[in-house]
């Protein structure tokens, strides 16, 4: 739930940010929330879909309201979602890409249940199927009115730039808090293993033994430089800096790989128990590998660092 959970608060983190939601719309959520969780996501994602390319999700428009159809996947908490912000393009002569605020009980709404992972079981990312759902056009989001002029697009395309960066630094930052949040459990788990944990040769338990204390501390070293990267850089991106921003793919890259590393080691060191489903550290594994399903691939992250730190080598 922890993921779930972080893609609602970067929602609200961004409303507080934009004001994109409508007041009305926005008023009804916070009301929910107040009565319990309500659980918001964007889906962007579409099968087959490259980045850069507009949503293949068409809005159609009734002359009442917009009717969305197309299927989205990997779609973080679909079964539980009271509203969903999906992305699509009009279609209209000229399209538009915007978001239509979606709610989890539409009519024409089906979750198609197709996540099946390895781990972050709990987090039901399946695919979300629309045919013709029926969205407001207050809760239409982001389109410009048609005819709107050159001018106008274009200044509003340059100040959502900076904007859409600030999101995609959020959300790199919030997912790698999970997954060192993750590793934390597992070392929680791994310490009182060793404090419980003596073997028949011994007269101690594990946590005693040199060797034990000292792997323990390269877990604790990497999460704690994974912890301070993700710390120092939040409080930078809070405000608004760009060279913040810009680090934040290579720092969940960072955070995730160290995370990782942190289980994967815990887990040697306790041998059987920390494979076998009766003891939690096996799922704390099996989750930490599935967080790479919101990570960009390492090699785009790192041509992206490397093409930057070319042009900062030759401005200096």
């Amino acid at each position: 739930m922890a993921v779930v959970t972080a893609f609602t608060l970067l929602q609200h983190a961004e409303q507080a940010r934009t004001a994109g939601w409508p007041t009305a719309g926005y008023r009804r959520l916070l009301t929910e929330s107040r009565r319990g969780p309500a659980l918001v996501n964007t889906l962007r994602a579409e099968p087959g879909s490259r980045e850069g390319e507009p949503p293949a999700t068409v809005a159609r428009w009734d002359g009442e309201a917009w009717l969305l159809t197309g299927r989205k996947t990997y779609c973080t908490g679909a079964e539980a979602l009271a509203w969903m912000a999906v992305t699509a393009r009009t279609d209209e002569p000229v399209p538009r890409t915007g978001t239509f605020l979606v709610r989890g009980e539409s009519e024409g709404l089906e979750v198609d249940p197709t996540w099946d992972q390895l781990g972050l079981r709990a987090s039901a990312s399946h695919d979300v199927v629309l045919d013709e759902v029926r969205v407001p056009a207050e809760l239409a989001l982001g389109l410009n009115p048609p005819g709107s002029g050159a001018g106008k697009g274009a200044a509003a395309s340059a100040a959502a730039v900076p904007a859409a960066e600030l999101a995609r630094a959020w959300h790199d930052l919030a997912l790698s808090a999970v997954a060192v949040g993750v590793a934390r459990s597992a070392q929680d788990w791994l310490v009182r293993f060793l404090h419980q944990r003596t073997p028949a040769n011994l007269t101690e338990p594990l946590g005693s033994l040199p060797r034990y204390r000292s792997a323990l501390g390269e877990i604790e070293a990497q999460l704690i430089g994974a912890e301070e990267l993700v710390h120092g850089l939040a409080a930078r991106v809070d405000r608004a800096e760009p060279e913040a921003v810009a680090r934040t793919g290579p720092a969940h890259l960072l955070a995730t790989r160290a995370a990782t590393a942190a289980v994967q080691q815990a887990v040697s060191l306790t041998g059987n128990p920390g494979l076998s489903r009766r003891h939690p550290l096996e799922r704390y594994l099996r989750d930490v590998l599935s967080s790479r399903v919101h990570l960009a691939p390492d090699e785009a992250v790192l041509e992206a660092a490397g093409r930057a730190a070319l042009e900062r080598g030759v401005r200096h």
